[in-house]
């Protein structure tokens, strides 16, 4: 068992390196994003330090994977099935659920990233809300920020684009249908009528 732990310990820091290479991103603005000293994360990368729970779990928030894909950790030999996030467009995306029809729900993680915005348009119907960070949302001629708690629905016909509104990561739960179909919001009950 000790043999395993080293190994996957051992793993850690060329895992970390790739993560920061594939976005693009210096030790400086890992540092800025994390608050891990730059010489931390060096050592780190490098296997001179052993990475800690304290270091990791801002590690994966701010690659936007899981501590279990950051330390490669084995299966559990749980029988559900996990559905497993997979990176699209820099984004780490998280199904939620597993109809092919319908509404589909998901989880994204947008780390910090250079893109441009690239209005793109498809059918379909999509409710976002932010869970934190400040997302930034281009639709047709708005260009609006969304805080945590705020959300906002479109017909994705209409060219769309959204992405992070500074340098910090956002995460959102996107629901999303195909064929068009619009979550059914309830804001508040029916009113009661007045007893006598």
């Amino acid at each position: 068992m000790d043999g395993d732990l080293n190994q996957a310990l051992d793993a850690v820091g060329p895992r970390l390196r790739a993560l920061r290479h594939k976005r693009a991103t210096t030790l400086t603005d890992l540092s800025a994003q994390t608050g891990i000293s730059v010489s931390t994360l060096s050592r780190l990368e490098s296997g001179t330090r052993r990475p800690t729970l304290e270091l990791l779990l801002p590690l994966a928030r701010a690659h936007g994977v899981t501590l279990d894909e950051l330390v490669g950790a084995p299966p559990t030999g749980d029988p559900r099935i996990h559905l497993r996030p997979v990176i699209r467009h820099d984004m780490t995306v998280l199904p939620l659920t597993r109809g092919a029809g319908g509404i589909q729900a998901f989880k994204l993680i947008i780390p910090t990233s250079k893109r441009e915005p690239d209005p793109q348009t498809h059918d379909g119907y999509e409710w976002l809300y932010v869970l934190s960070g400040r997302l930034r949302l281009i639709l047709g001629e708005h260009d609006l920020v969304l805080t945590p708690g705020e959300a906002a629905e479109f017909d994705t016909r209409v060219p769309h684009w959204f992405g992070v509104a500074e340098d910090q990561p956002v995460e959102i739960l996107s629901l999303f249908g195909q064929q068009g179909e619009r979550a059914h919001l309830r804001a508040r009950p029916k009113a009661r009528p007045p007893s006598d």
